[in-house]
C-alpha cells in the first residue's frame, strides 16, 4: 500500500511538471490579456440619444472583413463608408419591432496607438445618433447589436449611461446598463433593453444644468482668479498713473459690480454662441487665452495699465472665457430642443456661484484698501496670480503639468479656508489702523 502510493505521488508529479512545460510553451499574450470589449457610452436627451462606441481595431478588423490595422491613419478616408455601411447594418434600436429607429454615423475617429503586456493596442471612436419614431420616448427602447460579436463570440460590449438630460445626470461617472455578449447556450445575441421611465423629467434636467454650472466655477480656479485679482484695484482710485488711496465705498461697490456685470454679459454671450455650435474653436487656445488673461490681470493689479477700462477688459475676456464654459455643454451631445434651457440653467448656476465667491471676499478686500497694508496685500496677490497664469500658460502649451500647476490641483480645496484667512486678516489689520487713527485723533485733541 504504501509503495502504491509513492508511485502515484511521483507519477502525480511527473503530470504537474508535464503540464508546467506545456504552458511555458503558450505565448503569454493567450493568459496575460483577454479580448477587450467594445464601450458604448449612452447620451440620453427627450428627443435623441446619442452613443460613443469604442471598438478595439484588431477585433473589428476580424469582423469588418477588411485590413484596418496596417494603416489605421487612413482607415477613415480608405474605408469610412464601407464601416457606416456595416454598423448600420449591426446597429437597430427601436422602441418595437414594428417601430425601429433611425441611426446616423456623425463622426468617426481613430485613436492613437497604445503599447500593452500583450501588444500594440488602438481603438476607433464611433459618434451615433439615435432618432425615435416621432411621439416616441427616448427613455425606454431596445438596443439591438452585435457588432464585432456576430463573428468574434468571444467578444462583448459594455454599455453604459453617461449622461441623462432629464436625470440632470452629466458625464462625470457612466452608470452601466448591461453587457450585450454571445449566449453560451444557445449561441445567440440577445438585444439589451434600455428602461429609465422612473424619474426624471424637465425640472430635473434644469437643476441638474443648474448644479453643473455651480459646479464649473467651483473647479474652475482660472476663471474666478481671473475676476478677482482684476477686482483687486477696483476700490482704488488712480493717482499720478498709480494706484492712489481708497475711492470710497459706493465708490468700490459701483466698480466692482460694473466688472462683474460686464465679465458675465460677455461670458453669456459667447457661452449661448459656443453650446449652440455656431462657433467651434479648439480647446488647448482658449484655455491658453485664459491664462493669459490672469497674467494680465494681475499686472493691472500691480500698475494700471488699463485704468478706468476694467469694464471693458472684463466683457472682452469675458467672451473667451464662456467659450471655455462652452465646451462643457457641447460634450453632452445636447439636442436643440434642450439646449436653450440647458444653458440657461448652466449660466444661472455659474453666476450664483460667481457672485457668492465675491460676496464673500470683496467685503475684506474693501475693508483692507483702507489701510496702508493694502498695498502689500495687492502686490503679493497679483504676484503670486501672475506666478500661477505662466505655470498654467506653460503647462497648456506643452500639455505637461509642471510642479506648480500639480501643487495648485491638489490644495485647491483648501481655498475656504484662504478666505477665512483673509477675513480675520482683514478684521484684525481695519481694527488696528481705526485703534491707530482714533488714538492719533484724540492725541491731538488732548494737545489742542
Amino acid at each position: 500500500m504504501t509503495h502504491k502510493l509513492i508511485i502515484n505521488n511521483r507519477h502525480f508529479k511527473k503530470w504537474w511538471l508535464f503540464l508546467f512545460l506545456l504552458l511555458l510553451c503558450f505565448p503569454q499574450g493567450i493568459f496575460a490579456h483577454q479580448t477587450p470589449s467594445t464601450i458604448v457610452l449612452l447620451d440620453v436627451n427627450p428627443k435623441t440619444v446619442s452613443v460613443e462606441l469604442q471598438l478595439p481595431l484588431g477585433e473589428l478588423e476580424l469582423a469588418f472583413g477588411h485590413e484596418i490595422t496596417k494603416d489605421p491613419n487612413h482607415l477613415i478616408e480608405k474605408f469610412g463608408s464601407q464601416l457606416k455601411e456595416y454598423l448600420l447594418a449591426h446597429i437597430h434600436p427601436m422602441t418595437t419591432k414594428d417601430k425601429p429607429w433611425l441611426v446616423e454615423v456623425t463622426n468617426m475617429t481613430v485613436g492613437k496607438a497604445e503599447q500593452t503586456q500583450s501588444g500594440p493596442y488602438q481603438e476607433i471612436t464611433i459618434q451615433l445618433v439615435l432618432i425615435p419614431p416621432t411621439g416616441e420616448s427616448t427613455r425606454k427602447f431596445i438596443f439591438d447589436y452585435d457588432v464585432i460579436m456576430h463573428q468574434l463570440v468571444t467578444h462583448s460590449a459594455l454599455v453604459s449611461i453617461r449622461s441623462d438630460w432629464e436625470l440632470g445626470k452629466t458625464n462625470k461617472e457612466p452608470v452601466k446598463v448591461g453587457v450585450i455578449r454571445v449566449d453560451t447556450r444557445s449561441t445567440l445575441i440577445y438585444p439589451l433593453e434600455v428602461n429609465l421611465e422612473k424619474g426624471g423629467n424637465w425640472w430635473t434636467g434644469f437643476k441638474g444644468m443648474f448644479a453643473l454650472g455651480m459646479e464649473h466655477i467651483e473647479e474652475g480656479t482660472d476663471h474666478l482668479l481671473f475676476l478677482l485679482v482684476l477686482l483687486l484695484p477696483a476700490p482704488l482710485v488712480v493717482n499720478r498713473k498709480r494706484w492712489g488711496n481708497f475711492g470710497g465705498t459706493k465708490y468700490s461697490i459701483m466698480r466692482l459690480l460694473k466688472i462683474v456685470t460686464a465679465f458675465t454679459i460677455g461670458h453669456s454671450i459667447t457661452l449661448l454662441i459656443g453650446a449652440s455650435g455656431w462657433i467651434n474653436l479648439p480647446v488647448k487656445p482658449v484655455e491658453i487665452l485664459i491664462a493669459v488673461s490672469i497674467l494680465i490681470s494681475a499686472i493691472h493689479a500691480i500698475y494700471p495699465i488699463f485704468p478706468n477700462k476694467e469694464v471693458y477688459v472684463a466683457a472682452g475676456f469675458g467672451l473667451v472665457h464662456g467659450l471655455a464654459f462652452a465646451t462643457v455643454l457641447s460634450v453632452l451631445n445636447l439636442d436643440a430642443g434642450v439646449m436653450v434651457l440647458s444653458i440657461l440653467g448652466f449660466n444661472i448656476g455659474i453666476e450664483i456661484m460667481q457672485l457668492f465667491v465675491v460676496i464673500l471676499i470683496i467685503p475684506w478686500l474693501i475693508l483692507l484698501s483702507q489701510t496702508p497694508v493694502y498695498k502689500w496685500v495687492r502686490i503679493v496677490w497679483a504676484l503670486l496670480a501672475g506666478i500661477t497664469s505662466l505655470a498654467w500658460i506653460l503647462e497648456r502649451v506643452s500639455e505637461k503639468p509642471n510642479r506648480i500647476s500639480i501643487l495648485i490641483q491638489s490644495n485647491y480645496e483648501y481655498a475656504p479656508w484662504g478666505i477665512l484667512i483673509l477675513a480675520l486678516f482683514s478684521l484684525t489689520i481695519f481694527g488696528v489702523n481705526y485703534w491707530i487713527k482714533r488714538k492719533k485723533h484724540t492725541s491731538q485733541y488732548t494737545i489742542s
